[in-house]
């Protein structure tokens, strides 16, 4: 399949934006970008006027299939919402629930102009089916937890099953299925345990995905009993000898933020779930300002209500500048990194996130003729401060068009909200 964008304005990775340009995609790959039309037969011409072409977004941080509980257990703490509400849902969740919750996490996700994500979560193999028939891409992990002194890498059924997954779906799908090995956190996880999947994820060249230091309380709770930070606790464990997404990292400390880097961790920052649980702010300027390598995420719809990175790259700028009182300590180009090849790296995914001759055709059409969109002197300060979801007329993953103008062509939305409905209805009987 060949497809000519014509005429449309770019904005690539770095934020820099260039207007009447032509991109060509081939197959799954970008094949030409410049200011004049290339020669050649293609499939589909697609008019760039009033456009804006961009890298697709990245998800980093996301329990996709918690669609299910969006809304239920508002306005409360982290540890209360988890114990009082999400923990005893969780222990009713079925394939059927994971699968019709997955197929909606998704929908909206290429909705809002993203294309893959990295999933900490149960039931993965009903969340890999869904990412696998819609034609998206995700990072799968199978969340590990132990309390269990005596748990063993042998005995452990968590494991036992995130390495089976490992066998049976890493790199599948074109490569758009990747496995993870994921620990939930220092607080739900026995230090021996880390470091036995951590172990497994040396091993076998895997990335690991952890929460870390997202409540002031969790972050403290680990010095009192370790001695040490949550950074430094998994780093001792071998986390870090792989790459990771440490999600959250609202109370890292100075020192933490220059392990991190040294380590090539990546801070997954979620705003938007930070604030609504009452968590804090990512202390961002600290870790850009380090060397951290920021992605962005939205956490589960559960503590956000929304799978929308657009609304997080607005809320991590406006942020930043708040909580420094400094309006160009962030400014809107480095935002844009976070949500794109960040974001890529972050997932292994190193042909991707780039609007670039040669990488993977993941891009986005967003529409700039719209009221708040009028008028857009620069497209990268438009699309961090006026843009919003709704104006994503086309998400594109490997050169397949998965959603455009309200049409998906991977999936029956009206279908998936009937599963979805169904499948609420019952849950909570």
């Amino acid at each position: 399949m060949k497809i000519l964008f014509r005429d449309i304005t770019t904005l690539n990775e770095n934020g820099i934006s260039a207007e009447h340009q032509y991109v060509a995609v081939t197959d799954t790959k970008i094949t030409y970008i410049g200011s004049e039309c290339p020669e050649g037969d293609f499939d589909r011409v697609i008019s760039g006027k009033d456009k804006l072409l961009m890298p697709a977004l990245y998800n980093c941080h996301a329990h996709t299939a918690m669609t299910l509980f969006r809304g239920y257990g508002e306005d409360l703490p982290l540890q209360k919402w988890l114990n009082d509400r999400i923990f005893p849902a969780e222990d009713r969740l079925t394939s059927e629930a994971v699968y019709n919750a997955s197929m909606l996490a998704i929908a909206e996700m290429l909705r809002n102009g993203i294309v893959s994500f990295s999933d900490m979560y149960f039931f993965s193999e009903d969340t890999i089916r869904a990412v696998t028939e819609t034609g998206m891409k995700a990072n799968i992990g199978r969340c590990i937890t132990c309390f269990n002194p005596d748990e063993t890498k042998e005995s452990d059924v968590r494991l036992k099953e995130a390495l089976s997954l490992y066998k049976q779906y890493h790199n599948t799908a074109d490569g758009r299925i990747k496995m993870d090995m994921s620990v939930h956190a220092e607080y739900t996880t026995l230090p021996h345990a880390i470091k036995y999947v951590a172990d497994c994820a040396k091993d076998l060249g895997l990335h690991m995905h952890v929460h870390m230091s997202e409540t002031e309380e969790e972050h403290l709770a680990c010095i009192e009993r370790h001695g040490k930070t949550p950074a430094q606790h998994f780093a001792d464990l071998g986390v870090f000898d792989v790459p990771t997404i440490a999600a959250h990292c609202v109370w890292v400390s100075d020192e933490d933020a220059v392990l991190m880097h040294e380590k090539g961790v990546f801070a997954a920052h979620n705003p938007i779930s930070n604030l609504k649980l009452g968590s804090g702010i990512m202390p961002l300027e600290k870790l850009s300002r380090n060397g951290v390598s920021v992605v962005l995420g939205t956490d589960g719809v559960a503590s956000n209500n929304r799978l929308d990175i657009l609304r997080e790259m607005n809320a991590a700028a406006l942020l930043q500048k708040g909580t420094d009182r400094v309006c160009d300590s962030m400014k809107a180009a480095d935002i844009i990194p976070m949500a794109t090849v960040n974001g890529a790296r972050a997932q292994g995914r190193c042909d991707s996130g780039c609007l670039a001759v040669g990488c993977r055709a993941d891009l986005i059409m967003i529409d700039m003729d719209t009221v708040h969109n009028i008028p857009c002197y620069e497209p990268v300060t438009a699309l961090i401060y006026s843009t919003v979801s709704s104006d994503v007329c086309m998400t594109m993953a490997d050169g397949k068009i998965l959603y455009e103008n309200g049409c998906y062509t991977t999936l029956d939305l009206e279908a998936v909200k009937t599963a979805m409905r169904h499948t609420v209805a019952h849950y909570f009987d």
